[in-house]
């Protein structure tokens, strides 16, 4: 119960700061803006290209990240499971 706990507190933490970097970099832009280093255009510019580069060929970049925690947690697949099942079942019919 507790490591689920701790999972879900770290896929929220990396699409928190997913989201914490895409608000910080548009904030930036729009202070450079304000500041008068960038134009008006430019600014949307930016802020368009950012969020593209978060959503580059369609994939969520939440999912992204999410699939990159797993990963490193090296937690138990579907077919882990399967070849753990099968184990399983060829030691039992080899049992008296």
């Amino acid at each position: 119960m507790d490591n689920n706990l701790n999972l879900r507190n770290l896929l929220l933490a990396g699409i928190g700061s997913i989201a914490y970097s895409l608000e910080k970099g548009m904030d930036m832009i729009d202070d450079l803006v304000k500041k008068g280093e960038l134009t008006v255009s430019q600014g949307k510019e930016l802020n368009q290209e950012l969020k593209n580069r978060f959503s580059q060929s369609g994939k969520d970049p939440n999912q992204t990240i999410i699939k990159e925690i797993m990963t490193s947690l090296n937690l138990a697949t579907k077919e882990d499971f399967h070849n753990l099942e099968a184990r399983v079942s060829k030691l039992e019919q080899q049992l008296p």
